[in-house]
Order: C-alpha cells, then sequence, then structure tokens
C-alpha cells in the first residue's frame, strides 16, 4: 500500500502528537495531524464533520468543517452526506463503534471479517469511495465523526483503536478553538463591535469617526483591537468572524 511505511506507531510519535496537540491555536494546525491519520488509514481523504442543531436527530444535520477532498471534488460531500448522513447521525446517539462501508468500486471491503468486533458496517456500493468514520460525543456542538475515505482501506485492529482516539483529540481541539473564539468575541467592547459594524456595512475609517463622534485614528484603533481578539489576520476576516459569531449583521 501507498503508506505502507508509515503506518507503525511509536511511543515518540504519540508523545509528539501530544505535544502538537497543545499547540493548536488555529484550525491549519489540525491539518497535518489530520493527513498524517489519513496516511497511517492509507486512505486518499478526510473530512471533519458536526452535528448542527439539537433535539430529534431528524432535526439535526452533518456540517462539514475540514475536508481536503477539494473543489474538484465538492460532489463527494454531498454523495456522502445523501448516502450516510441519516444513519451517522443516529449511530453517534447511541454508538461509539467506528462505522464502515465498502465503496462501488471495490469488489469487497478488505479486513471487514478481522474488524468486525470494532465497526458497525454501512450498506456498501452507495458511493464510489469506500471509508470509516470514526464517531466522538463531547456534547451538544461536540459530537461529529472524523472520515477517512478511499479504496481498499485495510487498517489492523489496533490501528483503527489508535485512529478513533487521534479522531477524539481533533474534535476536542475543534471544539477548544470555537470556545477560545466566541470568549474573545465576547470581550469586544461595544466600541469595537460598533466600529465592525459599520466596517461591515462599506463604511471607510473616516465614514465610521464622522458616524461615531470620534477619530480616524481612534476608529482604526478599535478595529485593531477587535481584530486581534477574533484571532484574524486583517479586517475582513475580523468582519466574516464577527457576522458568523451573531456579534454583528
Amino acid at each position: 500500500m501507498a503508506y505502507a511505511s508509515g503506518r507503525s506507531i511509536s511511543s515518540s510519535d504519540t508523545i509528539s502528537r501530544s505535544t502538537r496537540a497543545n499547540r493548536v491555536s488555529s484550525r491549519s494546525d489540525l491539518f497535518p495531524r489530520l493527513v498524517a491519520m489519513q496516511k497511517l488509514a492509507d486512505a486518499q481523504n478526510f473530512a471533519v464533520y458536526r452535528m448542527s442543531g439539537s433535539g430529534l436527530p431528524a432535526k439535526q444535520r452533518l456540517i462539514c468543517e475540514l475536508e481536503n477532498w477539494g473543489s474538484a471534488n465538492a460532489s463527494l460531500h454531498k454523495a456522502f452526506v445523501d448516502a450516510y448522513g441519516d444513519a451517522l447521525i443516529e449511530h453517534v446517539e447511541k454508538s461509539l463503534l467506528p462505522l464502515a462501508w465498502a465503496g462501488s468500486h471495490d469488489r469487497s471491503f478488505p479486513g471487514a471479517i478481522g474488524m468486525a468486533p470494532f465497526v458497525v458496517r454501512l450498506p456498501d456500493g452507495l458511493v464510489p469511495f469506500s471509508g470509516l468514520a470514526f464517531p466522538v460525543r463531547l456534547g451538544a456542538i461536540g459530537n461529529g465523526f472524523v472520515v477517512f475515505t478511499g479504496d481498499d482501506l485495510d487498517p489492523p485492529n489496533d490501528m483503527v483503536v489508535e485512529l478513533h482516539g487521534r479522531a477524539c483529540q481533533v474534535m476536542i481541539d475543534l471544539l477548544s478553538l470555537d470556545e477560545r473564539r466566541v470568549a474573545a468575541a465576547e470581550a469586544l467592547s461595544e466600541r469595537e463591535i460598533a466600529c465592525l459594524q459599520l466596517a461591515g456595512d462599506g463604511r471607510i475609517s473616516e465614514e465610521i469617526a464622522d458616524k461615531l463622534g470620534l477619530s480616524v485614528h481612534t476608529v482604526n484603533a478599535y478595529l485593531g483591537s477587535a481584530t486581534i481578539k477574533l484571532d484574524s489576520v486583517n479586517r475582513i476576516q475580523a468582519i466574516a468572524k464577527a457576522i458568523r459569531l451573531g456579534y454583528i449583521s
């Protein structure tokens, strides 16, 4: 297999992984870890889904948070959710066993017998690719799946367990990042929010200053501090995050 040499797990790898987990400061930090997991699974792609909504499973849906399918394969997300979305949502409420399926291009799912005690089998052939989905249950806003897809997936039992543990850590870190962003947004002052709102409405600093009775220097200072608090690289990204978090419209 393409990644056979990289699938062994060492104690140093475990220590390194733990160290990296403590240094996660943005979603981009999660990509190298997901790629490493993808290689261990001998998969071609990964995707991280979280469940939105609350209450009955019928009111919930899967939201793709991270993936490396790329725009050229955007249809893969829809195909996967259409085929297995309802089953995944129902499953995470009942069990934390990984899910596996064989794609329409695979004659059979390799290792299915050996993996049987560790996974729940989904109907085969509904999508072109085979895959493994690792459920994670962290509460109302933390439930979801880390998914690996490809052809002829054949991870040994100990690898399935290892990947599941790493999937849990990825979801924990993703939830932690979101909580930090919300905390930062809650720390925004009324002036910072007002300046962001007007900037989001397309006003330049001079117009914002005139509207709020402030100096241009003060407006830029408020926008700069808000950008830092929202962990953004520029004013445009800060406005986008403030909108997503519901602090401006």
